[in-house]
């Protein structure tokens, strides 16, 4: 014996009456465009991060994107050689995919740049995949993020690094 809903609009309990709002709406399109109105676009979050040539020591400030969707840490192609990181070549290549699951034009991953990077006293280094970004520079993705945690306020787009492993490296 299965219960059923008293209505059959299965978010009856979100209507205006029953939350207290006096609207009177004359259809439900109104009622789904209201609270559309009301709420905020999800937004991007990045960090202006510094990055280190190992052989050079020499540094490069770069705005980077925190992606929970990518797969890795990436670099764009053309960011790479126009700031001269050595790319190490890759054992096998990598097959790369779009978010809307397209091959990136770019063609697979075959190259790395291993680098340190700076963000407000947290240091580490990092190995990045080098593809192609287009307007983006440089991707932490899901690898990064699940690793060291960070507190990150989306609304107003700031991250706290306060619950790094011990392995990572802070500057005091």
């Amino acid at each position: 014996m299965s219960s059923r809903l008293a209505s059959s609009n299965l978010y009856s309990v979100l209507r205006p009456e029953k939350l207290g709002n006096k609207l009177n709406f004359t259809n439900n399109t109104e009622r789904v465009r209201d609270v559309r109105h009301t709420l905020r676009p999800l937004r991007e979050v990045w960090l202006k991060v510094g990055l280190e040539k190992l052989e050079s020591h020499e540094g490069v400030v770069v705005k980077v994107l925190l992606d929970s969707g990518a797969t890795g840490l990436f670099m764009d192609t053309t960011f790479a050689k126009e700031k001269g990181f050595r790319m190490e070549k890759m054992k096998r290549p990598l097959l790369v995919k779009n978010v809307d699951g397209s091959e990136n034009m770019g063609g697979a991953i075959t190259h790395q740049v291993e680098c340190n990077m700076f963000f407000k006293g947290h240091v580490e280094r990092v190995q990045m995949d080098i593809c192609n970004l287009g307007k983006t520079e440089v991707i932490l993705g899901m690898p990064w993020l699940a690793a060291h945690n960070p507190e990150i306020d989306w609304e107003k787009g700031e991250v706290k690094m306060t619950r790094c492993p011990p392995i990572c490296g802070r500057r005091k």
